[in-house]
């Protein structure tokens, strides 16, 4: 098996081996990667961070051996939390922009290496979720404060479907780039994000930062979003909104109507 990583801004991933296939989703600055699969000049990856998998062109592709994937996989990894900042690769000696949620893995001081190559990293970093270190109700309060503010930074970022970034992202990708901003580990789609966490019975009993689970016609879950509180949602529908919520759904007070069943609340934290 080879290994790799996304030294590149922001990578689509396809369903297909094809530049004219769906975009599933996308990867990150700084995201590692296993390549399970060679085909035509495509690569069928599978992520590190939450075992999605899919396609990506050979051009885009960083290869790295085992040893040093698992130096980076096994190092402390800080994520941007800059909308978008500038990364130097000083072995290049050029500069790009990265947006928020990048992958900055073994970060030392501004420094880290990966495959030999130098890169220095100036802006705002968060390093570790320290939920494990919550131990009164009102430090999880302030941790669930938090991590509503940082769901505020997407806020008027266009839909994308597949997209995990500030110029485009979608419900689920919204929902798993916020906690992925606190350290912690939620799957890629709305299904499958569904069976993370605790039940909720009641939205009086919800909380800032749950997650909550919107229905199709045909009973499957369709959409996500996260409590800013028992009001309100923040959710990727257009664009990333605050919309107003209750038992039934989400009410659009543009359109006077309700626009998303309610179907389940998860706790995570």
């Amino acid at each position: 098996m080879e290994f790799g990583i996304n030294l590149q801004s922001i990578v689509p991933i396809r369903k297909e081996p094809s530049h004219l296939s769906e975009m599933t989703t996308q990867i990150l600055f700084g995201e590692l990667f296993r390549i399970e699969e060679t085909s035509n000049g495509w690569h069928q990856i599978q992520l590190a961070w939450d075992n999605y998998e899919g396609w990506i062109h050979e051009k885009q592709v960083r290869i790295i051996d085992e040893k040093e994937f698992l130096r980076l996989l096994n190092a402390d990894t800080p994520v941007v939390m800059d909308l978008v900042q500038l990364i130097a690769n000083e072995s290049q000696k050029t500069m790009f922009a990265i947006p928020l949620g990048s992958s900055l893995p073994g970060l030392e001081g501004q420094f880290f290496t990966v495959g030999g190559e130098n890169f220095r990293f100036e802006g705002q970093v968060s390093i570790t979720s320290g939920v494990e270190e919550i131990a009164t109700p009102q430090e999880k309060k302030e941790f669930c404060h938090n991590l509503v503010e940082d769901a505020m930074m997407y806020l008027h970022a266009p839909y994308l479907w597949g997209g995990r970034s500030p110029f485009g992202i979608d419900c689920s990708g919204l929902v798993q780039m916020v906690y992925r901003l606190c350290q912690i580990k939620i799957l890629r789609d709305a299904t499958q994000q569904a069976t993370q966490g605790e039940v909720i019975s009641l939205l009086d009993e919800a909380e800032p930062g749950d997650i909550v689970f919107f229905d199709d016609e045909e009973g499957l879950i369709s959409h996500a979003g996260i409590l800013a509180d028992r009001f309100r949602v923040i959710h990727a529908s257009g664009n990333v909104r605050i919309d107003a919520i209750d038992h039934q759904g989400i009410f659009d007070g543009k359109q006077e109507k309700y626009t998303h069943k309610l179907r389940l609340i998860k706790r995570i934290i």
